[in-house]
């Protein structure tokens, strides 16, 4: 199949202050920046990856990378625009090493929290069990059982999906979406 769309680099939502300051766990160390999220911050749906990604060269120029890629592929195959999404990770910080995943992960929740709280999201999609297990407030949680059914997690339709489906194939994610585009 021939794809007439090439993904770009979508608008970064700046990152509040208490953020770029924060200093509750060890990626305060290891990064160069807070990524906040993109998209559109007024967006009905919010994509929930565990961290953000690598978005620049080692030289500091921006690119967007195969998850990313993936992502505005499946969108744009399905009718949807780059204004129907917000996209924020678990983690504002990209790891760059290895770091303590519970306390970073901990770390972050009041930063999702308050832009669960400001967004109001209509529907959210969490992809990968620590995006799940941050998003559900439970370190238990699971994809296996939750994938492929919708469910309410804070008040807000959720699915879910393994992160590596969709840097993969998005055939997971792009059955979801077309479900969205269909509603």
């Amino acid at each position: 199949m021939t794809i007439d769309y090439t993904p770009t680099i979508w608008p970064e939502e700046p990152p509040l202050i208490d953020a770029v300051n924060c200093q509750k766990c060890e990626l305060a160390m290891q990064r160069k920046r807070v990524i906040w999220g993109e998209g559109d911050p007024n967006a009905p749906i919010m994509v929930l990856p565990d961290n953000p990604g690598a978005r620049e060269t080692p030289s500091g120029e921006s690119f967007v990378c195969g998850t990313r890629q993936t992502l505005q592929i499946a969108v744009h195959q399905v009718g949807l625009q780059k204004e129907n999404l917000y996209i924020t990770s678990i983690l504002k910080c990209r790891p760059i090493r290895a770091y303590q995943k519970d306390t970073a992960c901990s770390a972050c929740l009041s930063h999702l929290n308050r832009q669960i709280l400001e967004k109001s999201p209509q529907m959210s999609f969490c992809l990968g069990n620590v995006a799940v297990q941050s998003f559900w407030d439970d370190p238990t949680s699971d994809i296996k059982p939750l994938q492929g059914t919708w469910h309410t997690v804070r008040g807000i339709p959720t699915a879910v999906s393994y992160h590596r489906w969709l840097s993969a194939a998005g055939r997971i994610f792009l059955a979801f979406l077309w479900r969205i585009g269909n509603r």
